[in-house]
């Protein structure tokens, strides 16, 4: 998957999103990244994939991404 792929695939995440990203390549433990109500950050000049979850950022390797999981919309 290419940055700009994956970035189109991410443009869902407002904040009312959980998100779930396995990566390929990667010891066991650390393959898997779960990002509670995640938000896309905007594309900035490093043009890398970052998602937030408002305490944290979170650069994503979009050629590692075996598959990711976004949770559907949170119902108030």
């Amino acid at each position: 998957m290419t940055p700009d792929q994956l970035r189109k695939v991410l443009k869902e995440l407002t904040g009312d999103r959980d998100l779930t990203i396995a990566f390929s390549g990667m010891p066991e433990h650390v393959a898997t990244l779960h990002v509670h109500s995640a938000m896309l950050i905007p594309d900035e000049p490093d043009h890398m994939v970052k998602v937030t979850d408002g305490k944290h950022i979170y650069v994503l390797d979009a050629e590692r991404v075996a598959y990711l999981t976004i949770a559907l919309k949170k119902l108030n």
